[in-house]
């Protein structure tokens, strides 16, 4: 550490986390929990920034003072994007992170949001090498503002620039928004190595409402919203080249092969790490949706285990090691460590039965497209080039059915060989699969496929007995939802289901553990409602005219035109109230007298704020 300066402070990422919250904690911040990465905002598959579990309070649909106890609350938030997937194995580019930030909704605004991010810069000794600001357009005038604030402060390097750079908002939609003011530092040891300062910092100002057509007025209480990496801000602070010699990553990269390519340990580094905080909230391998995205995830680098050779052990040495390295500061990563190891045996043993045929399938493809012809075979680990010849999507795409192989598979075995494949074509294919299958499980299951007894797969058919035993287990739950509705209150809402022919898994949004008498009680009433054989009527109706009877959903999901509710309320033998009505595809049982007993055998954490109950019936 000779190049680092003496009022720089070097700490583990454990103590940069707590001198962040500690920092904002002191200056009148409540300190909130990260939300789960299944975000309640149902503009987004995952979450992928710190304000959305804010969104409300800038909209004045909840009020931070009575929800908080103060307009200004801190946070770290655990993130998730896609977008740059494939450009993970560089220096950079992630695809889970942490984001730090500070956000007032109506307290302060730019001058007090300004200081703390300076004073915060002063009590690690990082020097802030220049900000930018917004420089204005035919839309809205230049922030001059922030520009004078940053001048009185001592900074000298002010760069102003233009919407893409430094203006926040919702493209092409309505929303708050504002200009941003970015902030760049490095410290002694990176600069004495050459290194650029790096943007950690991006505080949003939140004063302009973008209406429908496009146009801004002020909005009356303007916020602020702030987001910095964690990541970035640890490489800062720890003088390293770049976010995988951190001490979030050294650990685990350590683990792996020596001769592994270094741009297949920063892949195996980041999608492990990724599935893991995936799985701890409660997503699963699937072919759809957040549970694709994992499986993608997880099968690019199992498919990195079998064709480099690496020991079986391994991985999973990685997987408790991640646990090791973030339970301190997220409880639900010790709640959760056996299912998040026996989920990633299960997704490996799985794709471990198919992965060798489906690369053997390939080779017989790539034959086809004889390297002296196309170009020199490569397997350097380097990341995909581009303009390579292509093989054609639906050829691929069969690949894909059958074998399971992920885009990023392909993507990388091909481009070994000097070939890509389109991936236009292979989208395509894809999407027209998609709607047949659906339409299909919608003929048969009214929306729900089954798959090896699993409701919600993307395809068909398992008849029988375990079809019977999975439309009783999901009456069941509807039944689950409203009990724990009138046991805990109405602001419990579904986060996520799985059902099979043994059991029922059901996520709802709650602070804390049940009690004993809680679970007593949920389980009495459902059983109540079993045996009051109620019947249950199914009704197909517009999704306003649902939302208008009262009908509960998993809004995050996107609803056709017309949604079938069903209802459970009125017992056959005389009258009484409504006790469930909700928005699903089935199946379900015709009265709740078919169910049997309901039991609860498990009630646990799945994340902060989420809590998860197995049943079984009878």
């Amino acid at each position: 550490m000779e190049f680092m300066n003496s009022k720089e402070i070097c700490l583990p990422s454990g103590k940069i986390r707590e001198k962040f919250l500690e920092f904002f904690e002191k200056r009148g911040h409540k300190v909130v929990p990260s939300s789960s990465l299944i975000p309640t905002d149902p503009s987004v598959l995952l979450t992928t920034a710190g304000m959305q579990q804010f969104k409300p309070y800038y909209t004045n649909e909840k009020n931070a003072l009575a929800d908080f106890g103060s307009q200004n609350t801190a946070s770290i938030q655990k993130c998730f994007r896609t977008s740059d997937i494939d450009e993970v194995g560089d220096e950079s580019h992630l695809t889970f992170f942490e984001m730090l930030g500070n956000f007032s909704f109506g307290g302060y605004f730019k001058e007090e949001a300004i200081k703390y991010a300076k004073e915060f810069f002063e009590s690690t000794g990082l020097k802030i090498e220049y900000v930018t600001v917004f420089a204005g357009d035919e839309k809205t005038p230049p922030d001059e503002e922030s520009y004078k604030i940053w001048q009185s402060l001592g900074i000298k390097d002010i760069q102003k620039a233009g919407r893409e750079d430094n203006f926040w908002g919702p493209t092409g939609k309505e929303g708050p928004c504002g200009p941003t003011t970015e902030i760049y530092v490095n410290s002694a040891l990176r600069q004495a190595q050459g290194k650029p300062p790096v943007e950690v910092w991006n505080i949003v100002f939140n004063e302009y409402y973008c209406l429908p057509n496009g146009s801004f007025e002020k909005l009356p209480n303007p916020g602020v919203d702030t987001g910095m990496g964690l990541e970035r801000l640890v490489m800062v602070m720890q003088g390293k080249n770049n976010i995988f010699e951190t001490d979030l990553f050294s650990e685990v990269i350590s683990l792996l092969p020596k001769d592994l390519h270094k741009a297949r340990k920063r892949i195996v580094a980041d999608h492990l790490r990724a599935s893991v905080f995936l799985l701890a909230d409660g997503v699963r391998p699937s072919n759809k949706e957040r549970g694709y995205i994992l499986r993608r995830l997880l099968r690019r680098a199992l498919a990195y285990e079998y064709t480099q050779n690496v020991p079986l052990e391994v991985f999973e040495s990685v997987l408790n090691e991640i646990i090791k390295k973030y339970r301190n500061f997220y409880s639900e990563f010790d709640q959760n460590k056996d299912e998040i190891v026996s989920e990633f045996k299960k997704e490996k043993e799985q794709f471990l039965k198919v992965l060798p045929k489906g690369l053997k399938q390939l080779e017989k493809l790539i034959l086809e497209y004889p390297p002296d012809k196309f170009g020199r075979v490569r397997d350097n680990g380097e990341l995909p080039i581009v303009n390579m010849p292509k093989i054609p999507g639906d050829a691929i795409f069969d690949l894909y059915q059958s074998y399971g192989l992920t885009p990023e598979i392909f993507k990388e075995e091909l481009a070994n060989r000097g070939l890509a494949y389109d991936e236009k074509q292979f989208e395509l294919v894809k999407k027209k699969h998609q709607e047949i299958s659906r339409a299909g499980a919608e003929k048969k299951f009214g929306g729900h496929g089954i798959v090896g007894g699993i409701v919600g797969a993307p395809t068909s058919v398992v008849g029988g007995r375990s079809s019977d035993k999975i439309a009783k287990l999901h009456t069941a739950t509807h039944l689950l939802l409203a009990a724990l509705r009138k046991t805990l209150g109405k602001e419990i809402e579904q986060k996520g289901s799985d059902i099979n022919d043994e059991r029922a898994r059901f996520d709802f949004n709650f602070p804390r553990k049940l009690t004993v008498e809680e679970i007593q009680k949920v389980e009495e009433l459902v059983n109540e409602k079993i045996r009051e054989d109620l019947p249950v009527v199914c009704k197909e109706m517009t999704l306003e005219e649902a939302k208008q009877s009262g009908a509960l959903g998993v809004f995050e999901h996107k609803y056709g035109e017309k949604v079938k509710v069903y209802s459970i309320g009125v017992p056959s033998t005389g009258s009484g109230p409504l006790f469930s009505r909700e928005i699903c595809g089935g199946p379900h049982v015709k009265n709740t007298g078919e169910i049997g007993h309901f039991k609860i055998t498990k009630e646990e954490s799945v994340s902060a704020g989420v809590r998860r109950v197995r049943a079984v019936i009878d």
